[in-house]
């Protein structure tokens, strides 16, 4: 598992990084462009690494500066065919599937804390879709809605923001998970009104029989105990870039389908639904950050104390930003 670096390094630091590079024994391939970075100015470093050493060849980078008045890009290498990334792997201490690169995950995370329009737009489908499951009593909708839901970003970011002390991240999550579920609860609940105005269906719909959606306003403690469970297999499957591992993380929790009953409940006026279904939410979106943080705080200290496969720098001509 490698990942590609293209570096632009300002000239007075060229020589340091390139030392730094060439002595990485996690780096497989390295060429260096002398003067072809235009913007910033600077020599261009272009790197293949072993996954496991890319954490601590970045921090290197940035104790030389690079990050401050160069630049620093990071994708992943889907194939290499090459003797000389096979040794570079080997060399390179743990596993490239349990390697966490904190960079890549902060700003991976970051991306996922923005208020956008798209956000919203996904949100608020999600909870509108999870309404009209709880009013069909339709599992297949259900589970549309969970994996339709975009809730689990802002969720892992605030996360990340928390355990790496990253202040404006984890306000921007904060503000990204409030104002997305209050704009998709109180659209849902709109239109939920023009379906009760329609005659489509009244209050007597919450005493029906759902066997289907049942479980979403009736919280116990199998919710917290799958919302923990989804919290650890998130954050494992972005830290190790399994992103595949997310679709059963969407299924598994019930934060989209508690807002929609949440809307439902105000739309028919049902204050025991509504109540219920916010227990849920606020139990699973609870269960989902705990395990995240703790998830985090384990897999740094954990990789901390993998032996660095960089050489370790003895002094800096720039403090790290």
């Amino acid at each position: 598992m490698l990942l590609h670096l293209r570096v632009t390094v300002p000239a007075d630091r060229s020589a340091a990084v390139h030392d730094l590079l060439a002595d990485s024994p996690g780096v497989a391939h390295l060429a260096v462009l002398p003067g072809a970075a235009l913007r910033p100015a600077g020599d261009l470093f272009l790197v293949d690494v072993a996954r496991e050493s890319a954490d601590s060849l970045v921090d290197g980078l940035r104790d030389l500066g690079v990050d401050a008045d160069g630049g620093i890009a990071m994708e992943t290498v889907d194939a290499a065919v090459s003797r000389s990334a096979e040794d570079a792997e080997e060399r390179a201490p743990g596993d490239g599937s349990d390697a966490v690169v904190w960079e890549q995950v902060v700003r991976t995370t970051a991306t996922d804390a923005a208020l956008s329009v798209s956000f919203l737009a996904f949100l608020t489908i999600a909870t509108l879709l999870a309404t009209v499951a709880i009013v069909t009593d339709s599992a297949v909708l259900v589970i549309g809605a969970m994996v339709l839901g975009p809730e689990f970003g802002p969720l892992a970011a605030l996360a990340v923001g928390l355990v790496h002390r990253r202040r404006a991240m984890t306000r921007r999550a904060l503000t990204t998970l409030t104002v997305g579920f209050a704009v998709a609860i109180a659209v849902t609940a709109l239109v939920a009104l023009l379906g009760r105005a329609l005659g489509w269906y009244g209050p007597e719909l919450l005493t029906q029989d759902r066997p289907a959606t049942y479980f979403i306003t009736h919280p116990d403690r199998w919710s917290l105990v799958v919302a923990v469970l989804a919290g650890v297999a998130g954050v494992l499957s972005l830290t190790s870039a399994r992103s595949g591992a997310l679709v059963g993380v969407f299924i598994s929790v019930t934060t989209v389908p508690a807002a929609g009953a949440m809307a439902l409940g105000l739309a028919l006026g049902d204050a025991r639904e509504f109540g219920e279904a916010t227990a849920q939410l606020a139990i699973n979106v609870a269960g989902i950050l705990a395990a995240a943080l703790v998830t985090l705080a384990l897999q740094r200290a954990v990789w901390h104390r993998v032996p660095q496969a960089t050489p370790r720098m003895q002094s800096v001509g720039h403090a790290r930003s």
